[in-house]
């Protein structure tokens, strides 16, 4: 997709565009805060299979339409097949959340009015996550009789720990942005008048960074809790010497003895 084109018409579940190297996905079912049902997770997969197959994308943006950023599963949709309409909807998501985590592109969480349930879990696989005050939490599974899905229970111990991820599997109670910056659900919590510009702002310092060096980064990052410290050490000393021979490794030396801003070309 050229930076030109968009893909974000009011009618779709999902909306997604590019502006430059940024790419956007955005749930657009305002009327039920983004629940999702199966086209909207059909839609999202195949966004991020797009994205993945990419190499011009530097970033991705991940939001929601109108009043929520996703308030959780269409329950309505669960109603008169509950097994078959969750398997069916399960395996999008859970696809959609594996090439989120693959990606080399860093992707952001940008987080207003409710984030329940797999909404979380699309959150939580986000690599950075900005919310706006007043944004309220909750994983929500219990409250319906239900464990979990979308990885929450993979990244919940891993991002708060064991005891603390068991508190909010355990008793789905709704907890606030700052709270979930207390947390480290999320790494920033700004005005809600200013989440789409400050989200920009992310987007574009990121767009701007060395990216093969991001990618790395994002990779050691993710792998660094299933290995020990000899296998990271190792893991460490190959991306170091991969990004060494790059230009962009060349871009930013000679920036710094320049006292430039470093153009980084991702070569």
């Amino acid at each position: 997709m050229s930076n030109s084109e968009s893909m974000a018409h009011s009618g779709e579940p999902l909306r997604y565009w590019r502006d430059g190297p940024v790419a956007h996905l955005r749930f657009n079912r305002p009327e039920v805060l983004n629940a999702l049902d199966l086209p909207s997770a059909n839609a999202f997969l195949a966004a991020c299979q797009d994205i993945s197959a990419d190499a011009s994308v530097r970033v991705v943006v991940v939001s929601g339409e109108g009043r929520a950023f996703i308030a959780g599963g269409d329950l309505a949709a669960m109603r008169d097949n509950p097994v078959d309409t969750a398997w069916a909807l399960i395996q999008p998501m859970h696809a959609a959340i594996r090439l989120l985590a693959d990606l080399p592109a860093p992707v952001i969480a940008s987080l207003h009015g409710a984030v329940a349930g797999g909404g979380l879990g699309v959150a939580l696989a986000c690599d950075l996550a900005i919310a706006a005050e007043g944004t309220r939490f909750n994983l929500a599974y219990v409250n319906i009789g239900t464990s979990s899905d979308c990885a929450t229970s993979w990244a919940l111990p891993r991002l708060v720990g064991t005891r603390k991820a068991m508190e909010i599997a355990l008793l789905g109670e709704t907890f606030d942005a700052d709270e979930a910056l207390r947390l480290g659900l999320v790494n920033r919590v700004v005005p809600a008048a200013e989440l789409e510009a400050e989200t920009q702002k992310l987007a574009r310092r990121l767009a701007d960074g060395p990216p093969l060096a991001l990618a790395k980064l994002k990779r050691l990052v993710r792998e660094s809790l299933d290995r020990d410290l000899s296998a990271q050490l190792d893991a460490e000393a190959e991306g170091f010497l991969a990004c060494a021979a790059t230009a962009d490794f060349a871009e930013g030396i000679a920036a710094f003895f320049e006292k430039r801003r470093a153009r980084y070309q991702g070569r």
